[in-house]
Order: structure tokens, then sequence, then C-alpha cells
């Protein structure tokens, strides 16, 4: 298969559960070191042995994030399959989002050899740096690495304190713009001058380095180029506003990941309540990615379903993961070409498929989004610190909430509700997921509250209408 002949129900399927972006991970190309590399380390050796015994050595395509050239290989079906591919989804509604690796490329690419002046360098041979033959001699280009970590073994360090670099990636972010309809810009952070002077101020560059930031500069150039277009940056260590406030449209929100994952009820719930509205407008919400463990292999079907539905009712970017739905537990290396087999878990896809088909008719994610903090359903129960409740409307009086209960226990608590002219009406109350029907008072609403008492894991999405 390539992307000039993806099934048609490949593309009717993300349709009908309500996707309108795709981010394509791997388009780009590899070359022959990245993909050895991959080969020989021990690691992921024992890795492809536990996943795929009797694995060959074709199955292993190399990182994604070891980029080679920013092109399609004829194998995908090239650039002309991706422009298919792109015009396919366009039709449908649905736009192509892909990757930008802005802080290194791959040994492979020619850049390393034909212009090394791009990368931070060494003068002589230092820990973390690999010699490469120029037409100007051997240099010692740093292999990438961010502050925190060991340097990754496959890449070669962008020198972003270079006019030249970022003139280069400039040009080449919009090229890759002229060919999707948003980035994802991976590890967006690591460009950041005060980050890059703390990360390489042991190697230094030119003197005159540029003084701006390299994004403040790069985005609207794009966004003029192409209006509309979507950045989504990769970041973590509590930038992600400061990247907000550079130009990117989304920001990785791992902080209400880690919640979830780790089953801090209270601290996601006080963590979308007490975030500026604005901040969380432009995040990106998740409970699996493909640096992560596979959510199923974290929480059980219940758990799964109300993290996942917790990220949806929120504002900002909700972004589902490959095999997420089906309850994949396997995490595989982004250097392996091949996955496992595993078995559909029906509880896992029955649960996403009800939220994602319950969601599609409300006003979730299209409307103005409140994000309601609940209140003690009586002294000394504190079970109201479990909920997540987010409410939503386009154009009244009908409006809609998602009511989560993070526990494995049943919660109850009051929420006030954020709807003018509460009292003017009495209320249907229409579960969307459940199929239970309510009708509440509007005046007992607007008095005292909507009370709420959810059996574990809960998951809701009420659509509220007046009553006839």
């Amino acid at each position: 298969m390539t992307f000039a002949n993806v099934p048609d129900s490949e593309f009717e399927q993300w349709q009908r559960l309500g996707f309108t972006h795709i981010w394509l991970m791997g388009v780009w190309a590899t070359g022959a070191r990245a993909r050895q590399q991959a080969i020989d380390e021990p690691n992921l050796r024992s890795a492809y042995d536990w996943m795929i015994p009797g694995w060959s050595e074709k199955d292993v395509g190399g990182s994604p994030y070891s980029i080679a050239d920013y092109s399609v290989p004829q194998a995908m079906g090239g650039d002309a399959g991706l422009k298919h591919f792109r015009a396919r989804l366009n039709g449908l509604g649905m736009k192509l989002v892909l990757d930008f690796v802005p802080n290194h490329v791959g040994f492979d690419h020619p850049w390393v050899a034909q212009r090394p002046e791009l990368f931070v360098q060494s003068a002589t041979r230092i820990e973390g740096t690999f010699a490469q033959q120029t037409s100007s001699g051997t240099k010692w280009i740093a292999n990438a690495k961010d502050p925190y970590f060991p340097p990754w073994s496959d890449v070669a360090q962008l020198d972003y304190r270079r006019a030249a670099t970022r003139d280069a990636m400039k040009s080449l972010l919009l090229s890759v713009a002229s060919r999707c309809d948003g980035v994802r810009c991976d590890m967006a952070m690591l460009l950041l001058n005060d980050v890059i002077a703390r990360t390489w101020s042991h190697l230094p560059t030119v003197p005159d380095a540029p003084e701006g930031e390299f994004w403040t500069d790069a985005i609207p150039a794009v966004k003029r180029a192409n209006p509309g277009f979507l950045f989504m940056a990769e970041v973590y260590w509590g930038l992600e506003g400061h990247l907000q406030s550079l130009g990117f449209d989304f920001t990785y929100d791992k902080s209400l990941y880690d919640d979830l994952i780790w089953r801090n009820h209270s601290w996601a719930q006080r963590r979308v309540l007490e975030s500026p509205i604005e901040y969380v407008t432009h995040s990106v919400h998740f409970v699996e990615n493909h640096d992560e463990p596979r959510v199923a292999e974290k929480l059980s079907p219940a758990e799964n379903c109300a993290a996942a539905l917790t990220i949806l009712a929120l504002p900002g970017m909700r972004m589902l993961h490959e095999g997420q739905l089906t309850g994949a537990k396997i995490k595989v290396p982004v250097q392996l070409s091949r996955r496992p087999v595993e078995e559909v878990n029906r509880e896992v896809l029955d649960g996403y498929e009800a939220i994602l088909f319950a969601l599609e008719p409300t006003s979730v994610g299209k409307g103005r989004a409140s994000i309601l903090r609940p209140r003690a359903a009586w002294a000394d129960n504190p079970t109201g610190l479990n909920f997540i409740v987010v409410q939503w409307q386009t154009k009244g009086p009908d409006f809609d909430l998602v009511v989560v209960n993070l526990a494995p226990h049943p919660s109850q608590c009051y929420v006030t509700l954020d709807i003018q002219e509460l009292a003017s009406h009495d209320w249907t109350m229409n579960d969307l997921i459940g199929g239970e029907m309510y009708v509440r008072s509007g005046n007992e609403l607007n008095l005292d509250g909507l009370y709420l008492d959810a059996k574990a894991h809960a998951t809701h999405v009420f659509h509220f209408s007046p009553a006839r």
C-alpha cells in the first residue's frame, strides 16, 4: 500500500469517528546510516525479538526523526502520492499534519557533508561528537541532544546561533508547509535561545548570533504564505505557555497526561480549573502517544475511557494515537516498520466509539467552553474532587455537558451551570452515551445547581434542551 492507494474505507472511518486532522509520522526519507544504527543497537534488537520473533532487517526503517530528506520515498508513493492523499483528506473536510524536526537532521542528510557550517561543531574530538568528512576536511559535528539527557546517536545538531542555519531551516519549513495543512514541531523548545545557550555554551559559535527567537520569524512567514496553517509544538519543562506566546497554535499538555495516567484525579481537576482558559484552548490533550506506554497497558478499560473523555471534553486539540481505540498494549519502537498483531479489545473499542459518536452531533469542540468547578454534595464528602465537568454551547438555548468521574468508586457533587436564562425553562437532559433521559427544573438548577451522582469511572455526555 502507498499514499496513492489507501482504501476509501480508511478515510470513511476517520470521518465517521469525527477526526478533523490526521498526523502522519514517518513520512520523510531516512537513510542507510540511520537504518543501520537502528538494526545494530542492542536494546532495540531485544525489543524487536520480543515483539516480532524472527524479524528481519527489512522490518527496520530507522528512526523517523533521523531525516535524510524532506521527501516521500517512492516505496510509499513519493511526493505525488502524498499530494493525492492530502487531496482526498481535504475533500472530506479533514486536514493533513506532518512532522517538522527543527533541532536536527539525520547523518544521511546532504547538509551534514556539504554544509557542515550549519551544525554545532567542536574543534577537536569530544564526547557527543562524530567525525564527518566534508569538502573542507574532517569536521567534528555534535550529536543532537536536549540538556537533560545523553545525545541522540543518529542525528546531527543544527546550530541556530548562526543566521545561515535559521535561513536554511525557514526555507525548509516553507517547503514542508506547502505540502500539508499543519506541522507537529518535534522538541520545539530546544530552539529557544536560552535553551541553546544552556545546552551548547561549551561549544561556542560565531559572535554575531541572531538575537530574536527563530519561531517569531518562521511562524508568521509560513502563515503569510499559507493562511490557516497549523503549528503544534512538542514541548515540556513548563515552556508551553511561552511557545504559545511565540505563535504556536497548540502545545503539548504533558502535565494533564501525567495526572491522568498516574491517577492523580484531584490534581487533574485542579489543573484544568486553574489553568487560564486561553492556555487550555491552545493545548494538545492526550493520554497516549508514540513516546509513552500504551494507555491500555496503564489503565483498565473503564479508566481508559474516562481519561479519554476527559481530554476529548476540553477545549483545544484532542489527540488520539494509532492503536489507542482498539486497546493495543505494545509500545512499538518508532524504528520498526512492522507491527505485532494484537487482538482488538472490544470493551475499549466499544467505549471509544460510544464516546466519539456521542460527541459528534454536540457543540463539544465547536462552541464556547466553560470548565465548571464541582462543589461538595454535602459536608465531609470529598468525592467531588474526582469530577471533570465541561459545558459547551454554540447557539442557545440548547447546551451540552460532559461529566467524567475519574475515581474507582461512586462520586457526588453539585455544579453551577453557566447558562443565561437557566431558570426560564425546565430542561430535558439526555445522556447521549447511556441513553437515559431526565427532566430538571430550571428554577432548581438556577438556585442549587445540578446534582451529579456518578458511578465509578462514569462517562456522560448530556444534551440539555428546553422541556416541551
